[in-house]
């Protein structure tokens, strides 16, 4: 016969170390795939640039890194209902070219963001052409620096943050869902 009360026993100890290492894999995991965030003036810092083939809207294979900061962001912070996509140039060229620039830049951002099961609708896309410079458009490294996709939190729960007008003054690019 088999005593009853020790495979009871065994099987409630085995069952409370495997709920236990079963705790403690599900926070391990949680752990490394929450990623922390860096926002100034409601800006996504990003953590690298996103670059173009130079005088086009061509995403080049280094901004993947980037791209996918924002997707990860995105994903994790739902209760962000819109996100910013802003292009900007530097002044080498007559403004009406950086203007068209700009906004085929920002997107093909959001292009790559709606082909990569982002909500397209979470996103505008918007250009400020040489408007903005961050610094002086004077040296190459500066003008390199100008050249440039920011992304901003613009609505939080569908409340519009700041103030701003969703498109934070920039000309709409367009419609990254269609």
């Amino acid at each position: 016969m088999v005593d009853l009360s020790s495979t009871i026993k065994f099987v409630s100890i085995n069952m409370k170390k495997i709920l236990t290492i079963a705790a403690v894999l599900f926070l391990f995991s949680f752990t490394f795939q929450s990623q922390e965030y860096k926002i100034e003036n409601n800006e996504l810092i990003l953590p690298s640039t996103i670059d173009f083939k130079k005088g086009t809207s061509e995403l080049l294979p280094g901004s993947d890194s980037a791209l996918n900061y924002i997707k990860l962001y995105l994903k994790e912070k739902t209760y962000i209902t819109l996100l910013r996509i802003e292009g900007h140039t530097d002044n080498s060229n007559k403004e009406e070219i950086n203007q068209t620039l700009s906004e085929k830049r920002a997107l093909a951002v959001g292009k790559w963001f709606e082909n990569h099961e982002v909500d397209c609708n979470r996103l505008i896309c918007v250009g400020f052409g040489s408007s903005k410079p961050k610094v002086t458009n004077e040296t190459a490294e500066g003008r390199a620096l100008n050249e440039r996709i920011s992304v901003y939190n613009v609505e939080m729960r569908k409340v519009r943050i700041g103030g701003l007008p969703s498109d934070g003054g920039g000309k709409k690019a367009g419609d990254a869902c269609k």
